[in-house]
């Protein structure tokens, strides 16, 4: 539903304006970058992303008050969930081999 890769391209939307300009920069094509926001603004029933129709300097994106919170909201999410692993992950940490006493 969400992940880090659409929480990413939400977030090079926010500072590129544009879904095209996103895509680039997340070295993915325009098709997959337009395919998973349409899919979030078809799951929720607020849309994400906004946009304008290209024209002679190319259309423009940007994220909705809604889409601000989407991206908010799952970077609160991802650090309370380290946060609450974090004494597991270095317990098994400490017995992760190095490069030398590998075989």
């Amino acid at each position: 539903m969400l992940g880090p890769g659409k929480v990413d391209l939400l977030e090079a939307i926010a500072r590129k304006g544009a879904i095209s300009a996103a895509a680039r920069e997340m070295d993915m094509s325009y098709r997959r970058a337009w395919l998973l926001i349409d899919g979030l603004n078809e799951l929720f029933d607020t849309p994400a992303v906004s946009t304008t129709l290209g024209g002679r300097g190319g259309g423009t994106a940007a994220l909705t008050p809604f889409g601000l919170e989407i991206v908010k909201r799952y970077r609160a999410m991802h650090a309370a969930a380290e946060q609450a692993i974090a004494r597991d992950v270095a317990a098994l940490a400490r017995h992760v081999r190095t490069a030398s006493r590998r075989r």
